[in-house]
């Protein structure tokens, strides 16, 4: 499963880790991203990758 929003385009962000020795390392903050069945407006029943927060604004029809 992709790690991008098929709906919002939503992908991973990046940044580092800061240790309390101000020391750094790299860091990936994943997309809570779902797979889904989703109904589409001419009727089809299509998977895709949705995220949470689209999925709890309502902006895609679960099959």
């Amino acid at each position: 499963m992709s790690q991008k929003c098929d709906i919002c385009g939503k992908i991973p962000s990046f940044g580092n880790n800061v240790s309390h020795s101000h020391r750094k390392t790299r860091k990936v903050w994943g997309t809570n991203v779902q797979g889904v069945r989703v109904r589409q407006p001419n009727g089809a029943v299509k998977q895709m990758s949705v995220c949470t927060k689209c999925l709890k604004a309502n902006k895609v029809v679960k099959a």
